[in-house]
């Protein structure tokens, strides 16, 4: 059984050491708003956050997250 804190942390020991004990539940943080672009490198898409408790304050609402395949070992990512 989890908890969860005010803030969105949930708890869960589990007996698995690969399975982290803190998380996020799937309605905490931001969600894919409308399609899936492919780039030549990749792809981009928009996320819109989700209404849910924020950790830091000041969040963004809307941002665009790139994605470019560089090798077959190194994936990049850009908020």
């Amino acid at each position: 059984q989890s908890t969860c804190t005010l803030r969105g942390c949930c708890w869960s020991p589990e007996s698995s050491t690969s399975v982290p004990w803190c998380f996020f539940s799937s309605n905490h943080g931001y969600k894919v708003d409308g399609s899936t672009r492919s780039t030549q490198a990749g792809f981009e898409t928009t996320l819109t956050r989700l209404p849910s408790p924020s950790l830091f304050g000041n969040d963004i609402n809307t941002v665009l997250l790139t994605g470019e395949y560089q090798t077959p070992n190194r994936f990049r990512f850009k908020v």
